[in-house]
């Protein structure tokens, strides 16, 4: 199964994983998904990402999408997870609870690896930002098909706030803020973002972006907004392409 790698994408309500198909970058199979466990401490996820590996009887190498700043394997930040694991050298943490080897990356930065190569980004040079809109905003900042990781953009602070407490999906899929108003705080953060990066190209990502047709009038930036190809799958395959960019099968 040389073409094939195995997906985690840990988030701050559900943790789920699959086989990837890095020839077609899609899921191999359907994938599995269970709650993210509250508190959500480096013990308790690591047992959950154990159990949906399990689950496919997966021996090979496993890569990690994480809601964080990742420096190398080790934890740096942790906005929409349990602070215990800053500091943390998941990458060890992981290949030790799984027995097999184990990369992690920031989740942003895996759902852009996936869209550049599979999805929306396939044939842009210039800048290119992929923005997640979920429980809170990821993102991933590409230069001619290069990523620069942990940018984060969505813990910037805008309207006096950090970004994501203004215009975050969950806003709409767990507050239930109308979503025509959502999208236009939406708006004001990419104008925000193009005066900061000058993307060439948004790429809108995230659960929400199934109903982006249904915005998409909202936008008034320069650069096009393009909802994600991948959409909440990008994740699992950006992780399964670190995996098997790092270790190979």
């Amino acid at each position: 199964m040389s073409n094939h790698a195995f997906g985690v994408d840990i988030g701050g309500s559900g943790i789920k994983g699959s086989v990837v198909d890095l020839d077609a970058g899609a899921l191999a199979q359907s994938r599995v998904r269970i709650k993210t466990p509250q508190p959500s401490t480096p013990a308790e996820v690591s047992a959950v990402v154990r159990q949906i590996v399990e689950e496919f009887e997966w021996n090979g190498p496993v890569g990690v999408a994480f809601p964080a700043v990742v420096q190398r394997g080790v934890v740096r930040t942790a906005a929409n997870v349990d602070h215990t694991w800053i500091g943390v050298d998941a990458d060890a943490l992981l290949t030790h609870a799984l027995g097999v080897e184990v990369t992690m990356l920031n989740d942003a930065d895996a759902a852009g690896l996936a869209e550049m190569r599979f999805g929306k980004g396939v044939g842009y040079d210039g800048l290119v930002l992929l923005l997640t809109f979920g429980t809170g905003i990821g993102s991933a900042l590409f230069h001619d098909g290069r990523l620069v990781p942990n940018t984060e953009f969505g813990h910037l602070e805008f309207r006096g706030m950090v970004a994501e407490h203004y215009a975050a999906g969950r806003l709409v899929e767990r507050d239930d803020m109308k979503l025509d108003w959502w999208a236009s705080r939406v708006n004001e953060y990419l104008m925000h973002l193009e005066r900061v990066v000058s993307p060439d190209l948004f790429v809108f990502g995230g659960g929400i972006s199934k109903r982006f047709a249904e915005f998409t009038d909202e936008f008034t930036t320069r650069a096009p907004v393009r909802p994600a190809k991948l959409r909440n799958n990008a994740g699992i395959v950006g992780a399964a392409m670190a995996a098997h960019e790092r270790f190979g099968q």
